[in-house]
């Protein structure tokens, strides 16, 4: 979509420049300058020779402070900043899909190993052109969000171009069909050109009819996210876990897996070498939904630990004016952020620097608000084109010490719909993924429940709630074996700790290196679980009929628990056949 606004200017012109303004003083990554008339509150400043990008954050009579995103080591008082006459933007086109890029959406390939100063100004992007393919004519009237075109070679989504935001008239021109550069005018409505790619204001939502609710979930492939704890499209999930829990292999999962049309990847103050995992697997991950490659419909954002820290604090945001981008074509995006507690840290360390008062563990007061504002972008919508498209957002948490009540698990568990915890102990116990199935909700399941009803599965709900009530019995008789040991339990209890362990090693957990087990369809999660809530009602028929507990502890039940990695991730008829043969071994036991 080429989306035109008052950052990329129309058929009348840019505005003229506004004056330089001198440096007044260079404190890291804040600078103060002199003011000149008409600077507004984060607008874009160019700052020093280098051009370095910078964002006005506070205006005080004659002096105007700017936080800096990039390292600003060689600036000095008297040197110039050119005020840009826009908020930060970033330019959107077809040539995000398969990126990878910075926390500003600067390009990164060919920039070396290291980005020095002013790279922005020193890189020139590669020019290409895209085949447009035009869907109106000359003389039609259009509206906001309807579809001009599409880009026939942009890989394997479809991305169209769109009448931008606040738009619409009569088309005066329309280009032919063909190649053209993506800062190339594809149509003029009522004196306003539209482009291939268009600039945004990263910090400002992209306009939409409505919001709509759904009943449709996201299919992760990870059968303890699915069965007990699913996500709806346009929805929210807070994944916090400590250090070691597997919180970055389990969003590395998703990313791989889930069925979005486009998965944006924001790697936000995280480890470059955890980031260099990611980009050199979905470089080479088969795309099961497109026959291509992964990386073909994603696009990576990648603002390192050692990246400066006010691009880490923009950086979520720009992933989220991607996600909306591509959302306003009609498409259901993924928006992994890894992790929102360093973007948090960037927020306190701003917050410090510029003299704010200090809240709870030295965050800012207004933490609470950003979190909310950025979950809240979040949304299956109807576009302003008539088109129904999503936006689901999965923030990563970081508790410093693996505390889940420090300030920003605490406020995001309040905005989020779903939360999938990562315990520890489970890690500890090489039990992957590691969700803890007592400090995870998902507050979308009853809607959830309906839209599988209705797609032909109404035991959906009951099969979800046999499971965690099976989960939570075992659990209760877990401090008991520990303290007088599984024998002087009665029989059926005994069943209970046992359908536990059979649920946790035959349902929840999942090999993210098995290429069978890596990826479950629905049919197959679905079988596993009635698998072996099967043998778990058989089993307590038998100790009912009067056969010791003991011999039924004593079974086999190896295949039903290799069920998951021994049959292909579709493959529900193969776990039928070992739940039968499972139930056949059993009977033998009956007097």
């Amino acid at each position: 979509m080429g989306a035109v606004t008052e950052a990329a200017g129309t058929s009348h012109g840019a505005a003229e420049p506004k004056p330089s303004s001198r440096i007044l003083r260079v404190t890291g990554p804040l600078i103060e300058m002199e003011y000149t008339s008409g600077i507004a509150m984060y607008d874009l400043v160019s700052i020093g020779p280098a051009g370095l990008p910078g964002e006005i954050v506070a205006i005080s009579g004659d002096v105007v402070t700017v936080q800096a995103y990039e390292y600003t080591g060689g600036l000095a008082p008297g040197q110039m900043a050119l005020p840009q006459d826009r908020p930060l933007s970033v330019r959107l086109g077809p040539e995000l899909l398969g990126g990878i890029f910075d926390g500003m959406l600067r390009p990164l390939s060919g920039v070396g190993d290291w980005l020095l100063p002013g790279t922005a100004a020193q890189q020139a992007t590669e020019e290409r052109t895209w085949n447009f393919s035009p869907s109106v004519t000359e003389g039609e009237r259009v509206a906001e969000g309807e579809v001009l075109g599409e880009i026939l070679d942009a890989g394997a989504v479809r991305v169209r171009v769109l009448v931008p935001p606040g738009c619409g008239g009569t088309v005066e021109e329309m280009a032919a069909a063909g190649d053209h550069p993506r800062d190339a005018t594809v149509a003029r409505i009522d004196g306003t050109d539209v482009t291939v790619g268009g600039l945004w204001p990263v910090r400002r939502p992209r306009p939409v009819r409505e919001r709509v609710d759904t009943r449709e979930g996201l299919n992760t492939g990870q059968r303890v996210i699915d069965l007990l704890f699913p996500v709806a499209r346009g929805s929210t999930v807070a994944v916090p876990g400590g250090f070691g829990t597997g919180k970055t292999v389990l969003l590395q999962q998703i990313a791989k897996w889930c069925d979005a049309d486009v998965i944006v990847y924001v790697g936000c103050g995280e480890r470059g070498n955890e980031m260099a995992d990611v980009i050199t697997e979905l470089a080479e991950l088969h795309d099961p939904r497109t026959g291509g490659r992964l990386a073909e419909r994603t696009v990576t954002i990648a603002n390192t630990s050692n990246m400066p820290m006010m691009a880490r604090e923009a950086s979520v945001y720009t992933g989220m004016t991607v996600a909306e981008y591509f959302r306003d074509m009609g498409l259901h995006v993924v928006v992994i952020a890894d992790s929102t507690s360093r973007w948090a840290e960037a927020l306190r360390e701003f917050a410090s620097r510029t003299g704010a008062l200090p809240a709870e563990e030295g965050y800012p007061a207004g933490l609470a608000s950003a979190i909310a504002a950025f979950y809240e972008r979040a949304a299956a919508v109807t576009t302003l084109g008539g088109d129904r498209g999503s936006v689901t957002v999965i923030g990563a948490v970081s508790p410093p010490g693996g505390d889940m009540t420090e300030p920003v698990t605490a406020h995001t568990e309040r905005f989020v719909r779903c939360l999938w915890t990562l315990d520890r102990d489970l890690a500890y116990a090489r039990h992957y993924p590691a969700l803890s199935w007592n400090g995870s909700f998902s507050r979308d399941a009853p809607v959830l429940a309906a839209g599988h009803r209705a797609a032909g599965d109404p035991e959906w709900a009951r099969r979800r709630d046999r499971v965690g009530a099976t989960l939570a019995e075992a659990d209760r008789l877990a401090d008991l074996v520990d303290l007088i040991g599984i024998a002087a339990l009665p029989a059926r209890e005994r069943i209970s700790v046992l359908a536990g362990r059979l649920v946790r090693e035959g349902v929840l957990q999942q090999s993210a290196l098995s290429e069978r087990d890596a990826y479950c369809g629905p049919e197959k999660s679905a079988a596993l679980a009635d698998a072996v809530l099967t043998i778990a009602d058989r089993c307590h028929e038998l100790v009912d009929s009067g056969v010791p507990a003991a011999s039924v502890e004593t079974i086999d039940f190896g295949p039903l628990l290799r069920a998951r990695e021994d049959t292909g991730p579709h493959d529900a008829a193969g776990v039928a056949e070992r739940r039968d043969a499972m139930a056949a071994k059993l009977e033998e036991l009956r007097p």
